[in-house]
C-alpha cells in the first residue's frame, strides 16, 4: 500500500475501532451520534412523555382500608367500606368506592348485596363477573361458617347458633323457601335441604314428601324453617295448618318435629315458643 493510501485509510476510522489518547481514556467513535452545537448543554433532558403521571386521588386508599380492617375487624369499617374492600380483591385497579356505595343504595344493605341473585347483580353498572363471583363467594363463606357452628353441638342445645344460621341462610331471600333440617338421634344436624321454593308469599308443601326424605336420611327428627320475605315473621293460618299435617304424618313414622321457625329480616318466630307445636 502506498503512503497516499495509508493516509486515506487513517482518515476514515472504523466505528468499532477504539483510539487511545494520552490520558489513558478510551474514545469510541459513534458516527450515529449527532454533533452537539457549541454552547448547548449535553445533560439529559426528559421529554414531556417521560414525566410520571400524577397519582390518582384514591392512591393508598386500599392499603389504609386493609390496615383498618386487620387492626379493628369489620366494626372498624362502614358497610360500604367493607364491600369496597371485598370488591378490591376482584377488581385490582380503579376506585371501587362509588360502586360499593351504589350497590348498598340499590340493595339496601351489605347483607342484601351478598344475598342478591347473580342476575340482579349483573344489572349493576360497573360490576363484572369477577365482582359478582367475589360477592357470592363471601355469601357462601358466611353460610358455611354459620352451618359449622350450628353443627358443633346438638341443635337443641345451641339454639342461638341455629337461629344465626337460619337468618344467614334465609333471612334475605326475596322468595319464600321451606328448608328442612334433618337431625340424628343425638339431635345433630345431618342435612339442610331446600324442600320447596314458592312465590313471594306462598310455598307448596307435601307432608308425605317431607317424611319420605327423612326416612331416606335415617333422620330421627326434623326442624322446619321457612322465610317471610314481607318482613313479618308472624305465622299465617296456612303455615299453622301445614305444620300440623306434617306433625301428624311424622308421628306415624316415629319422627319428631322439634319446631317450625319462621325467619324474616326483622326477626323470627318459633312455633314451639308460641305453643303451636
Amino acid at each position: 500500500m502506498s503512503e497516499t493510501e495509508d493516509r486515506k485509510a487513517a482518515s476514515r476510522p472504523d466505528a468499532s475501532i477504539d483510539v487511545q489518547i494520552d490520558d489513558g481514556t478510551r474514545v469510541f467513535f459513534d458516527q450515529s451520534r449527532a454533533a452537539v452545537p457549541v454552547g448547548q448543554s449535553t445533560s439529559f433532558q426528559p421529554s414531556p412523555s417521560d414525566a410520571k403521571p400524577p397519582k390518582p386521588h384514591y392512591h393508598g386508599h386500599r392499603q389504609r382500608l386493609r390496615e383498618r380492617f386487620l387492626k379493628g375487624g369489620a366494626n372498624a369499617l362502614a358497610d360500604y367500606e367493607l364491600l369496597e374492600l371485598l370488591l378490591c380483591m376482584a377488581m385490582p385497579r380503579g376506585d371501587v368506592k362509588p360502586l360499593a356505595k351504589s350497590l348498598i343504595t340499590q340493595f339496601g344493605s351489605f347483607a342484601n348485596v351478598l344475598a342478591a341473585r347473580p342476575e340482579d347483580l349483573q344489572k349493576a353498572k360497573g360490576l363484572g363477573d369477577a365482582g359478582i363471583a367475589a360477592i357470592k363467594v363471601a355469601e357462601a363463606s358466611a353460610q358455611y361458617l354459620a352451618r359449622e357452628r350450628a353443627m358443633e353441638l346438638p341443635v337443641i342445645a345451641s339454639w342461638e347458633q341455629l337461629i344465626d344460621y337460619c337468618r344467614v341462610r334465609l333471612g334475605h331471600r326475596k322468595t319464600e323457601e321451606l328448608h328442612l333440617l334433618f337431625l340424628d338421634r343425638k339431635n345433630r344436624l345431618i342435612a339442610d335441604e331446600c324442600h320447596q321454593t314458592g312465590t313471594v308469599d306462598h310455598t307448596p308443601v307435601y307432608p308425605r314428601e317431607v317424611i319420605k326424605r327423612a326416612l331416606e336420611l335415617h333422620a330421627s327428627a326434623i326442624i322446619l324453617v321457612h322465610n317471610h320475605p314481607s318482613g313479618d315473621a308472624t305465622p299465617s293460618r296456612g303455615d299453622i295448618d301445614m305444620t300440623r299435617k306434617i306433625v301428624e304424618a311424622a308421628k306415624a313414622m316415629e319422627i319428631t318435629i322439634h319446631d317450625h321457625i319462621i325467619i324474616s329480616q326483622a326477626g323470627y318466630n318459633s312455633f314451639k315458643t308460641l305453643g303451636l307445636i
